[in-house]
């Protein structure tokens, strides 16, 4: 009796034993160490497509969000993003364009700067990112700085390294609206040409830019096929109603073809001076009254785009629209030299490019709480604007409160203005704080030169094309 006693205590302490041993070879299992291994190792995150590319690692990922942040139990979504990995040892830049993210290898250039990884987010709403059903209520600047809030969280597990958010126009805007709402997460902003619409019903500074922008002798110019668009309406309608119907467009959302024919005429000015500069004056006709139907027609859509106020060309820019006329706001211009007889409906208010089907209501108090945040306690941010840039006019300024932040203007350049376009002295300075915000040696902030070489596939410095006025 007393071995078998023995032997069962025995064999008690063995299976033991083999159960803590295997505990322990479970637990010491090492973790993954591919970056692809690394990245679907993080909860809700799944592999759309690794594409190659020179010295980096590229990602297209889905990252399952909740539709509302403050209820994360009430459905989730799958949102976009895309890894260009170099080194989990390096920094890391945030960066979304606040549209659709592209999913093909791309460097920004505060990526170029300190030669880091680069993680890019699609702005919720904006398809294939969007909820189903959409609850547009839950497209608000609060639920998409978390969603950024919580990709950071889910990534910063894996780049150790500094981060630092950054983005072009409503991009920008959304890179410091995330820094409003989580300061936090990022140790530095850059932002570009981001528009700063404090109080939605005052846009008399986009009057006067238009006023004074570049020379006389372009603005005249412009301002004349501007007109001559208008004077030639029924002629040039005509053509849009077959350009319409040749390419299947239809105008439900707007209205009417002769609101859009107006809405994309009137943006003609605006749209140049965001996308061109002030040598492209010369391909903009010389005498509007003498040119020909086609040069009219030709000038306005290349640069304003005939197709943009159509239903098919409004759809995929709904989710901006209806934030511009829920939070962001949307500039209102004039037009004295157009004269009260050639104009009918003016800008277009957000609430015309949004389907009825949506509910909209106005939040005046959204960038008043952004703009006082920036001025009191903006901290490692840098605003960058380019001086012929119509949303530069309503810019983010600094207050006593901010503290290692700078907001600095590119002579000449459009929307598409950077740091390399700066005069030399602030360039270097905008270029030295990147490098310090992300972590980087004294000595090599001290160079104050991007790390990275230029590449011309990913560091392309073209403007992100949206047919204006849109940031």
């Amino acid at each position: 009796m007393r071995k078998a006693l023995r032997w069962l205590l025995a064999l008690t302490v063995l299976l033991g034993t083999l159960s803590t041993a295997a505990g322990a070879a479970t637990a010491a299992e090492p973790e993954p160490t591919d970056i692809k291994d690394r990245l679907l190792s993080i909860p809700g995150m799944s592999l759309v497509q690794e594409k190659p590319y020179p010295g980096y690692r590229y990602f297209v990922l889905n990252y399952t969000q909740p539709v509302d942040h403050r209820h994360p139990g009430r459905g989730t979504f799958q949102q976009r993003i895309t890894v260009l990995h170099k080194d989990t040892s390096r920094p890391t830049v945030f960066y979304t364009s606040g549209y659709n993210v592209s999913t093909t290898p791309s460097r920004r250039e505060p990526t170029q700067i300190v030669d880091g990884n680069q993680v890019s987010l699609e702005y919720r709403f904006f398809t294939p990112s969007r909820p189903e059903p959409a609850d547009w209520s839950k497209l608000d600047i609060w639920q998409a700085a978390s969603d950024q809030h919580r990709v950071y969280q889910a990534l910063k597990t894996v780049y150790a390294a500094n981060w630092l958010a950054t983005g072009g126009s409503k991009g920008g805007m959304t890179a410091t609206y995330y820094e409003r709402f989580y300061p936090r997460d990022m140790d530095g902003v850059v932002a570009y040409v981001a528009p700063n619409d404090v109080v939605n019903d005052e846009d008399s500074a986009y009057d006067r830019f238009f006023t004074q922008v570049g020379t006389k002798a372009c603005r005249d110019r412009l301002d004349a096929v501007q007109r001559e668009a208008l004077v030639r309406r029924e002629p040039l309608e005509k053509r849009y109603a077959r350009y319409a119907a040749d390419n299947g467009y239809t105008f439900d959302t707007i209205g009417s073809l002769d609101r859009a024919y107006e809405a994309v005429v009137l943006d003609y000015v605006w749209g140049f001076w965001q996308y061109s500069l002030l040598k492209d004056c010369d391909t903009v006709p010389a005498d509007a009254a003498t040119a020909s139907d086609d040069a009219i027609w030709d000038s306005v859509d290349t640069i304003s785009g005939f197709s943009a106020y159509t239903d098919q060309g409004l759809q995929t820019y709904t989710p901006y629209y209806y934030q511009a006329g829920t939070q962001l706001g949307a500039p209102t211009i004039h037009f004295p030299y157009l004269g009260r007889d050639l104009v009918r409906y003016g800008y277009q208010p957000p609430r015309n490019l949004v389907p009825r089907s949506i509910p909209m209501r106005f939040q005046p108090r959204a960038m008043r709480d952004v703009d006082t945040w920036v001025r009191h306690h903006a901290t490692h941010m840098l605003f960058v604007y380019g001086q012929n840039d119509p949303w530069g006019a309503e810019r983010f300024r600094l207050g006593a409160g901010a503290r290692d932040a700078y907001v600095f203007t590119a002579p000449g350049l459009n929307h598409g203005a950077n740091v390399a376009g700066l005069v030399p002295e602030e360039k270097s300075l905008a270029t030295a704080r990147v490098l310090d915000w992300a972590g980087l040696s004294p000595a090599t902030v001290a160079r104050a030169k991007p790390l990275a070489r230029y590449d011309a596939r990913l560091d392309a410095r073209d403007t992100e094309r949206e047919p204006a006025p849109r940031p």
